[in-house]
């Protein structure tokens, strides 16, 4: 099944990420504007959901409807509260500011997993510049919950440079974590990390290469395990592109996004079988599939 790309929201000129459904509405991020945005496909009509969100990036909910997200500006993970009220989970790690978090997922004991990277201008001017950058690595991390709110970090990643998508197999045993460099010498690969038992990483498998050309932005998972990607960039190789890789890193399918680069995505509406993707130049667009998402909110 071809799937054909619908724009529903219009570029506004900035980086559009972090597509989350929250049961009735699609929320994304105008990363730039600084703002959350909701598209009802109901009405057709978008709306900003919350301002003032400090470059907030990737969103996700957890599986009680808590909404969190990245806040490149804050370097921090945060809770988007419901009274309006942010909480700022973790900015540093061994005493030193994060760098700009990316991408998040959640597992099923409320643990949050997130990718570290620098992205030059990530987060405003002030993020090109690298000497702000307090930490030698970049890392991915996991946050436990403890009493009284509290929350521990550690790191679980040692061999990654800018990782960027972030995502849970369906038995939550692997985690998938997008290598997604951006300088000649860094690598481009989809990696897959076995879970252990106590919350460290195994060595990771690399399921795909993507060379020199653009990797993977972002990602979701389909019921079948399958890993539905963000690529790919209208300069040059493949091009846009939605890639569904099977769980040992085949490319089953590769569907052509009309815009410079997708950058998320998430499946949303009835029966969870419509795709929503983010560009770098804040489009929204949708396409019905032949597949339905798993998201570990809200429940089918």
């Amino acid at each position: 099944m071809s799937w054909r790309f619908e724009l529903v929201v219009e570029p506004y000129g900035g980086v559009a990420e972090g597509p989350a459904w929250d049961g009735t509405g699609l929320l994304f991020t105008q990363i730039h504007a600084c703002r959350i945005m909701r598209y009802d496909p109901a009405s057709g009509g978008c709306a900003v959901f919350r301002e003032n969100t400090n470059y907030a990036n990737g969103l996700m909910f957890d599986p009680e409807g808590k909404l969190y997200g990245c806040q490149g500006g804050g370097r921090a993970i945060v809770r988007f509260e419901g009274d309006g009220e942010t909480t700022v989970l973790a900015d540093r790690y061994e005493g030193k500011r994060l760098n700009l978090p990316n991408d998040l997922a959640i597992d099923l004991q409320g643990r949050i997993w997130f990718t570290d990277p620098w992205y030059e201008g990530a987060a405003g001017d002030w993020s090109n510049d690298r000497s702000l950058k307090e930490l030698d690595h970049d890392s991915v991390y996991r946050l436990d919950p403890k009493p009284a709110g509290r929350w521990d970090i550690a790191r679980v990643t040692f061999d990654t440079t800018r990782p960027n998508g972030i995502l849970f197999s369906l038995d939550y045993k692997t985690l998938y974590v997008a290598q997604s460099g951006r300088l000649a010498e860094e690598k481009r690969q989809l990696r897959a990390y076995p879970v252990r038992e106590d919350g460290t990483l195994g060595s990771p498998d690399t399921l795909h290469d993507f060379g020199e050309w653009r990797g993977i932005d972002g990602m979701t998972l389909d019921t079948e395990g399958n890993i539905v990607a963000t690529a790919g960039t209208s300069e040059g190789g493949p091009g846009p592109m939605i890639y569904v890789f099977s769980p040992s890193g085949e490319a089953l399918e590769m569907h052509p996004v009309p815009c410079k680069k997708p950058t998320n995505c998430s499946f949303a509406e009835e029966g969870l079988s419509t795709l929503y993707v983010t560009s770098i130049d804040g489009h929204l667009f949708r396409a019905r599939t032949d597949r339905q998402g798993r998201l570990l909110y809200p429940p089918l």
